[in-house]
């Protein structure tokens, strides 16, 4: 039985909840409830005391619900059965993706508002799980998930803190091993393709698998083609157009010791310094020395805009990127541009696409248009959860 504490919506303000959108802001809320805190399960209820869901409580946040449950009013989540059910439904999808029959041994598990589980995000990197707590309420049920990931067959779990979310939604676990102590670097499969995944020290999760299908495109692409791969990181792009029979990759990123994972990712799969180079460099100021003879140029920088006063400058920003690039292609060349920022709408990044073109004088054509796979999927009522748009653009 359902005995959280209830919060009570302003009159009028329950349309987005009978919509199933998520997230309850604070400008919304007429009463609080004043025995729960920050991290504890809340009712919502509309102006009238009719239930319309249950969430995470964060007092202190614009958001201040995070809802997970809009079907069972007496649906108790303080019962460990409760997420693991839950966890058990996100992995059935999995199941049916089927990415082993791919060659592929890593993909996520758990993707926050995609899979009803506001506050986790879980990659899984063969039997070990990288796993992002974003909330305090996400923390206080973590051992119910992590119970649920071992009975899975998971024997590993890292344990990954965003600054902020330690310090804007009151997570107190460190960064480290969630029980038996892993191995800091795994190798998986993706398409075939070998990979090393820095677990504890790697960006995000450690590896980019929403842009397992783009990668797979750009394959189909890339014979004989002579390829750069600019926001690189360790090189998953590179080696999708070297595993496509690609002349040569080369694979930019400022960080040193990314590039260097890249070229180890690529003498992994047997390619060397005549077909794979590493540079190490600031993205925008490489198109100074960039070859002149490009055949196809991926843009796949990260998140420009966070939030939406950040837009103004991120649009200038991925515009300065895509004018850049489209002046280095070769005619009849192909431009993989991408845009992860949550806040800038794929109609935005069309238009900022649209003027870097007008402005390079170039007659460019959409082949496609991208998204994240499906093991990152979109809840409908939830449009933020749709961050990753993409072009893959011929310009002549």
């Amino acid at each position: 039985m359902n005995t959280a504490p209830v919060l009570t919506l302003q009159p009028g303000r329950e349309r987005s909840l009978v919509n199933r959108h998520p997230w309850v802001f604070s400008g919304a809320v007429a009463r609080r409830p004043k025995e729960a805190q920050e991290g504890d399960f809340v009712q919502v209820h509309s102006a009238e005391g009719k239930w319309l869901a249950t969430g995470f409580y964060s007092p202190e946040s614009q958001i201040v619900v995070r809802c997970f449950e809009f079907d069972d009013a007496a649906a108790d989540p303080g019962q460990g059965s409760y997420w693991r059910a839950r966890l058990q439904q996100a992995m059935a999808l999995r199941h049916r993706l089927n990415l082993a029959a791919t060659g592929t041994t890593c993909q996520r598990l758990l993707h926050a508002e995609g899979d009803q589980m506001p506050g986790f995000i879980a990659d899984a990197y063969g039997n070990t799980v990288v796993l992002q707590v974003l909330t305090l309420g996400a923390e206080r049920v973590l051992p119910h998930l992590a119970e649920g990931l071992r009975e899975a067959g998971y024997k590993y779990l890292y344990l990954k803190i965003k600054e902020n979310s330690a310090w804007l939604e009151r997570v107190s676990l460190q960064p480290g091993w969630y029980g038996a102590e892993g191995p800091p670097v795994v190798e998986v499969q993706e398409h075939g393709m070998r990979f090393e995944v820095d677990v504890v020290g790697g960006q995000k999760t450690g590896f980019f698998l929403d842009q397992r299908d783009a990668r797979a495109l750009l394959k189909t692409y890339a014979a004989g083609a002579k390829v750069l791969n600019t926001f690189s990181y360790t090189g998953g792009f590179s080696l999708a157009a070297l595993a496509g029979g690609a002349a040569q990759a080369i694979s930019v990123d400022i960080s040193k010791t990314a590039v260097e994972q890249a070229h180890r990712n690529a003498a992994l799969n047997g390619w060397g310094a005549d077909r794979h180079q590493a540079v190490a460099a600031d993205c925008f100021d490489y198109f100074r020395q960039a070859p002149d003879d490009l055949d196809i140029i991926v843009l796949d920088p990260p998140a420009f805009a966070k939030k939406e006063s950040a837009l103004k400058n991120a649009s200038r920003g991925y515009k300065e990127l895509n004018l850049k690039a489209l002046k280095r292609l070769r005619p009849g060349g192909l431009l993989f541009t991408f845009s992860c920022s949550q806040a800038v709408s794929r109609d935005l990044f069309r238009k900022i696409v649209f003027g870097a073109a007008a402005d390079a004088r170039r007659h460019v054509r959409i082949l496609h248009q991208t998204t994240q796979p499906p093991d990152h999927p979109i809840n409908i009522y939830h449009p933020e959860g749709e961050y990753l748009k993409g072009l893959v653009l011929q310009v002549d």
